[in-house]
């Protein structure tokens, strides 16, 4: 039984523009000790996928199993005790960490939401997890502020780490460093999830990150998985054109070149084109990938794509 299991998962708002389809349609599963790797453009629907299946935001339909357990509509006092399960890192950490709390109290604070130990007990888990993710002993008695934003990221993965979570839904972590903070942080989530036999989902756009860090790598396109392979497998036989165009981003020179890099903007999620949704900017669509959507279809073990050509490509 994979450890995380989701089915056409929808999340739609309502908007000015009408209907905004932000997810329509995912199914993903992930294994124990496994790091899934989600990629593509901003605004495809990654963050709002990553924030549904914590339900911090709430989706319109679908399925949503931890560990055999359907969690999409469970009330909020069991979602809290999943919660100690799943865990999320975002993207900006100063925008998650509290200005007018200690790095200390910002820590103890979700032990004391899950009554986890009495008050000396909570200051010795929060002092040994500054220690495991490489903070000095002190900053418990600091300020957000007065850190850099590699020791910022390294608060959040404390914060993210100290209920012993079995998942943990990582947006962007690193999107917002410099490369060499980029590698350190990258590094600690390895040794993390050695040391706690963690699973992830690393949510991202940069596919270079994604080819280090993860073992198997979903590609989406405006709320839908398009491919989904092992990260060999994508990188060395890519078989949709969106995952392709991406991959031209990303400097190699040892790559032969696929395709063309990627044109056009993403189309809104509020009107979504007929057909393929990529036929607008792709350069292999025809008559038929304006009409018919294409099935996500497995075209090898392990390897799922949804293009109308898949077979055809090379």
């Amino acid at each position: 039984m994979p450890l995380l299991s989701v089915t056409d998962l929808k999340t739609h708002y309502q908007s000015r523009d009408g209907l905004l389809r932000s997810l329509d349609g995912v199914d993903l599963f992930v294994e124990r000790g496994e790091t899934v790797g989600l990629v593509g453009e901003s605004g495809c629907g990654k963050s709002t996928l990553g924030k549904t299946l914590l339900r911090l935001v709430d989706p319109t339909a679908g399925r949503i199993e931890f560990k055999g357990e359907d969690i999409t509509r469970v009330d909020q006092r069991r979602l809290r005790s999943v919660r100690k399960s799943i865990q999320m890192i975002f993207q900006d950490p100063f925008a998650s960490l509290n200005p007018r709390h200690t790095i200390g109290e910002i820590l103890e604070a979700p032990l004391v939401v899950h009554k986890a130990g009495d008050s000396a007990e909570r200051r010795r888990i929060v002092a040994g997890i500054v220690s495991k993710v490489g903070l000095p002993a002190d900053s418990i008695n600091r300020y957000p502020h007065e850190f850099s934003g590699g020791q910022r990221q390294r608060i959040g993965i404390a914060r993210a780490l100290l209920l012993n979570p079995e998942l943990i839904v990582c947006d962007e972590p690193v999107s917002a460093l410099d490369l060499s903070i980029q590698a350190q942080i990258l590094n600690l989530l390895v040794e993390m999830k050695k040391e706690f036999g963690l699973s992830y989902i690393f949510i991202s756009h940069d596919l270079s990150v994604v080819r280090y860090f993860c073992d198997r790598v979903m590609v989406m396109y405006l709320g839908r998985i398009v491919e989904s392979a092992d990260n060999e497998t994508l990188w060395s036989d890519p078989r949709h054109p969106y995952t392709r165009a991406l991959m031209e981003a990303v400097p190699d020179p040892s790559r032969p070149r696929h395709a063309a890099p990627l044109g056009g903007d993403l189309p809104s999620p509020s009107n979504i084109p007929s057909g393929c949704r990529f036929h607008t900017r792709c350069p292999l669509a025809t008559d038929r990938c304006r009409a018919e959507e294409p099935e996500f279809r497995s075209i090898a073990p392990g390897h799922e794509v949804a293009c109308h050509f898949a077979d055809s490509i090379n």
